[in-house]
């Protein structure tokens, strides 16, 4: 299992980033692809995820009407759009697969970084 987060930065307040997760070596109807992120001394957050099967989505409180999640099947990769970002989303944003039936998850990447100026 490969899984390689990129697309971080530095952005300023107001700004949008668009992150992108490239993965591969599982079988992508078992899970559903999630984005989870971690502020400096706060614990991890759930940012959003999407069903591989039926593309169905869901967001954090904190993120919704600003984050947009997507897939491209052909190509394995999925993508976080944020946009209006502010302060309070600077944080390490990983990737990871959640196992739909077993309810765990799975592999996760590296993590890329988004910090936003004020």
């Amino acid at each position: 299992v490969k899984i390689v987060e990129s697309g971080g930065g530095l952005v300023q307040a107001g700004g949008s980033l668009r992150l992108s997760c490239a993965a591969s070596g599982f079988t992508f109807d078992d899970y559903a692809m999630t984005w989870i992120r971690q502020a400096p001394g706060k614990e991890r957050e759930g940012v959003s995820c999407i069903s591989s099967r039926d593309g169905s989505t869901n967001y954090a409180d904190s993120v919704k009407g600003r984050f947009t999640i997507s897939g491209d099947n052909a190509k394995n990769t999925l993508y976080l759009q944020m946009n209006s970002l502010n302060h309070e989303d600077t944080a390490i944003y990983y990737c990871a697969n959640y196992h739909s039936r077993l309810g765990i998850f799975g592999s996760w990447g590296q993590g890329t970084q988004v910090t936003v100026s004020s």
